[in-house]
């Protein structure tokens, strides 16, 4: 005759509260997102979607300005320098991967010219927009 196994206690649920260190880093980015789409918008873009979820990876914002459909990387660190190298190959390769995910889904939005672009954002500066930062091409 078969055996049963003793009924195991549940082990106690980890603590669904996140580490202090990343809430504030979400609340960073979510902050530097806010930034950057106010620029955005006082440049003369529209916000078409902010933080866009794929399976591929997530893009911060994609803008609209007349013909020009443009898939924004928004960095926030201390230094603006430190921000620019916060922009991988890696994080480019993910964000392209995601747009050509948006233009699979949004056949109309491929007639339109496509543009990388990222914004940089520092505590005390001015956010930084980088025009055409990266290409698909690369």
């Amino acid at each position: 005759m078969a055996r049963r196994a003793k009924p195991v206690a549940p082990l106690a649920a980890k603590s669904r509260t996140p580490h202090p260190e990343r809430v504030a880093a979400f609340r960073l980015g979510l902050s530097a997102e806010s930034r950057a789409a106010m620029l955005l918008i006082a440049k003369g873009y529209r916000i078409v979607a902010r933080r866009w979820k794929t399976p591929l990876g997530e893009i911060d914002i994609i803008a609209r300005r007349r013909r020009e459909l443009v898939f924004v990387e928004v960095k926030a660190r201390d230094r603006l320098d430190d921000a620019a190298e916060g922009v991988t190959e890696r994080n480019r390769r993910r964000i392209i991967a995601a747009a050509e995910l948006w233009l699979a889904r949004q056949p109309d939005d491929a007639q339109n010219f496509v543009r990388f672009d990222v914004v940089l954002v520092a505590p005390g500066k001015l956010p930084q927009h980088i025009v055409n930062a990266f290409d698909a091409s690369s």
